[in-house]
């Protein structure tokens, strides 16, 4: 577009250098108009410190056109906060108050996704500018045109200029991997009743596009919203429906059923329907209602049917129940909202009948089935009740609380409350020191208040730029706010050094710093984010020295100045950082995966004793210790998302034990695997399963809950907790069967389920961790 030669500018600047165009073009053109065309200082300073603060410092994701359309929804915030700001700032101590109460808020509204997130350091920026001299609330006319004429100039620049094509959206990425869902369904329904090896890789390779890591900020769905809420899950459902779809085999014993084909249909057409839903067609409720009977006839027709007990009873009766999904399987297991391998069918280990025409028509009409037709049915069940979730999901997420389909309010509880409460429901969830939101929040608003009161009590000259260094120097973690500081103290002290030299040498000619002013931005938001904080700073000492030389007369002191309080606010968020959570979510994540897993062992426990007994519960996810545990899941899937942009590890430490490597996405996956199955297994009808198969299921569930307890202890141990790696515990006990006789469908889709968990245990400290206590390869995937 420039008449650059290909090749000639390196890539890592092109992104940076079009944004650095469009923000010098926007604060050039307020800031000149204002201080020179309208000879308005003020409003040329809030014109141009309002662009910086959305434009530059804020990291709002998304294309241009979706970024115009934040700045714009900010637009009255910015105005509350101007406001705000300039009336406290009449008194220090109102100053200081209201710099603890806003800061605070503002951080702490990341919790409503990656645009709150991203913008605010920028509307922290807006409230701090008008908390410092002048102390003037009379012109606060004149800093609300000038907020307003900066942000809005903004907002067209974005829209208008170098914008480029959107990606593709999270629904649109949702419809397609219904409609790869739809192709799976279809073939697993007619001959050769199975996927071959390219649809299991296409299969997975869809689920992975609906990864949070895999979408960009600006399309995933994490907002608090009805219709955010809605389409996570919708995403959660298609991962599991693939990934069950992927390990579906063929019928043990011949071709399946017409019930197994009927319900593999109907998946298939509800898949169809499910994304013209996403792309704004009619709901899927016709879809809907025939997987629904389809599902009722299957369940209904093995339900009452019990496995034969076997001609030739096993000589050990300690045998291995069915194993686990391969590895390649289990490492494509979605991360949040629905397990995957809690109901495939078993691998080799486990007994089944061949394929032969002889057996082929025995398996058809025998009163009672073989083992191997009940887990493909459990399995078949298992993928209709995650179509169903699917669709019911996407329906809410196009249609909002205006949906078709009705949802349940055990999955869906969210489906019927008001943005009010849903915002309320997220800040409350997080509103904890266990929260790394909330610590995030304390950490910034404290350092922030400091800086603040250092500036009034020691009447500081220009103490905006000790806040300001607060805000941009102080991180989430001890060693990173350190490695910060040192870079910026280096690159503010070079920039003042140029800067008292360019001042003394051109002196009161305002002619020339406004001449100079456009050029060091470009370079400066160039340079900056490529470079890293060491130029960002050297370069923004430059240019606010332009800036400031230009509204009033400044010597080369006022470089002395900028490097005093840049000293100051670093000194500041560095005994913020040391003394709020230094080691950031490194140490939270363990604390609050440690409690994942005792919440999960309890749901375990209790399921697999629900289930022995032949017991239900009306409403699933309200039973004792679901909502707890998906307290636990929400908080340790923020820290997960903070430990991912955090330096690697800090050690052992002093007086610390050495702990070992962890699989943190195998632990939530654990979590979400036993919310999902136990909600499934407590459905009614509750089926009792005879005294041989309670007394495995008991057993079985014990082993994996004790399992739990064991990584628990491993992850967060106590002052007297061995020091002795966890164990891979085999899962066989001496008075477990695998196959008892006479146990019904249920029985084999809760031993599945737990065989599910039991992987994603052996995962979470496996071999593909270092054992050192630094994060192995896998660890920040």
């Amino acid at each position: 577009m420039f008449g650059l030669p290909a090749g000639r500018f390196p890539r890592d600047y092109a992104a940076p250098g079009r944004d650095a165009v469009r923000i010098t073009l926007v604060v050039a053109s307020v800031f000149y108009l204002f201080r020179y065309g309208l000879d308005r200082p003020v409003t040329a300073t809030y014109a141009l410190f309002a662009a910086i603060a959305l434009g530059g410092l804020s990291k709002i994701p998304g294309t241009g056109r979706q970024r115009a359309r934040t700045v714009v929804r900010l637009l009255p915030v910015s105005w509350v906060l101007v406001a705000v700001g300039t009336y406290l700032s009449v008194r220090t101590w109102s100053a200081v108050a209201g710099m603890l109460v806003v800061g605070f808020l503002l951080a702490f509204s990341a919790v409503g996704g990656p645009r709150w997130a991203g913008a605010a350091p920028g509307l922290q920026l807006l409230y701090i500018l008008p908390s410092f001299p002048p102390y003037d609330p009379g012109t606060l006319g004149a800093r609300l045109a000038g907020t307003t004429a900066g942000l809005a100039l903004l907002a067209a620049s974005e829209a208008l200029l170098f914008t480029g094509p959107d990606p593709p959206s999270y629904r649109e990425r949702a419809a397609a991997a219904a409609r790869r869902a739809a192709r799976c369904a279809t073939l697993l329904a007619a001959p050769p009743y199975t996927l071959g090896d390219a649809e299991i890789e296409a299969a997975r390779e869809t689920g992975q596009t609906l990864r949070s890591l895999n979408v960009p900020e600006a399309e995933r769905p994490a907002g608090p919203g009805v219709r955010d809420r809605a389409l996570s899950q919708t995403g959660l459902a298609l991962r599991a429906l693939l990934n069950r779809l992927a390990l579906l085999a063929g019928s043990p014993c011949g071709p399946p059923v017409p019930a197994v084909t009927d319900v593999l249909n109907a998946v298939a057409a509800l898949a169809t329907a499910t994304a013209s839903r996403l792309g704004s067609g009619p709901p899927p409720t016709t879809a809907y209602d025939a997987l629904t009977g389809a599902r009722a006839r299957l369940a209904t027709y093995t339900a009452a049917h019990p496995a034969p007990p076997p001609a030739n009873p096993p000589a050990n009766p300690s045998a291995k129940p069915p194993t686990n999904p391969p590895a390649s399987a289990a490492s494509d297991l979605p991360p949040a909202g629905a397990p995957e391998s809690g109901t495939h069918l078993p691998s080799a280990d486990a007994p089944k009948s061949a394929p032969d025409s002889e057996s082929a028509p025995h398996c058809e009409s025998a009163p009672d089935f073989p083992p191997a037709v009940l887990r493909e049915h459990a399995a078949v069940l298992d993928v209709a009740d995650a179509a169903l979730a699917m669709a019911m999901a996407a329906d809410l997420a196009v249609g909002g609380r205006k949906r078709a389909l009705g949802a349940a309010t055990s999955r869906f509880w969210y489906a019927t409350a008001r943005p009010p409460a849903l915002w309320w429901h997220r800040a409350y969830g997080h509103a904890g020191r266990r929260s790394v939101f909330f610590q995030n929040a304390v950490r910034l608003a404290l350092a922030l208040t400091a800086a603040r009161l250092v500036a009034g009590v020691d009447t500081l000259p220009h103490g905006f730029w000790a806040t300001l260094a607060a805000l941009t120097l102080t991180r989430t973690t001890l060693d990173e706010t350190r490695s910060t500081i040192r870079r910026a103290l280096t690159g503010t002290l070079a920039g003042a050094l140029v800067t008292a030299g360019l001042l003394a040498l051109v002196g009161a000619h305002t002619v020339v710093y406004a001449a100079v002013l456009p050029a060091v931005m470009l370079i400066a938001f160039t340079v900056g984010p490529v470079k890293g904080v060491g130029w960002a700073q050297g370069m923004f000492t430059l240019l606010v020295a332009l800036v400031f030389a230009q509204l009033a007369p400044t010597t080369w002191r006022l470089a002395e100045v900028r490097l005093l309080d840049v000293l100051v606010g670093s000194a500041i968020g560095a005994v913020i950082g040391l003394l709020a959570w230094p080691r950031g979510a490194h140490d939270e994540l363990r604390r609050v995966t440690a409690e994942l897993m005792r919440r999960a062992a309890e749901i375990v426990v209790a399921t697999s004793a629900s289930v022995a007994g032949g017991t239900t519960a009306a409403a699933p996810p309200a039973a004792p210790g679901h909502r707890s545990l998906h307290h636990e899941l929400v908080l340790a899937e923020s820290a997960y998302a903070q430990y991912q942009s955090e330096p690697a590890a800090f050690g052992g430490g002093r007086g610390r034990p050495a702990r070992p490597a962890v699989d943190w996405q195998a632990a939530l996956m654990a979590a979400h695997h036993t919310l999902w199955g136990s909600a499934r297994l407590l459905e009614p009808p509750g089926t009792g399963l005879g005294p041989a198969a309670a007394g495995s299921l008991g057993a079985l569930g014990d082993r994996v809950a004790g399992r739990m307890l064991q990584v628990s202890a491993a992850l967060d141990p106590g002052g007297d907790t061995p020091a002795a790696p966890v164990p891979l515990i085999d899962p066989s006990l001496a008075d477990f069967t695998a196959q008892p006789p006479g146990a019904p469908r249920r029985y084999y889709a809760t031993a599945s389920w737990l065989a599910s968990l039991m992987t994603d245990l052996t995962r979470i400290a496996g071999p593909g961790h270092g054992g050192d206590g630094a994060p192995g390869p896998r660890d920040r995937r």
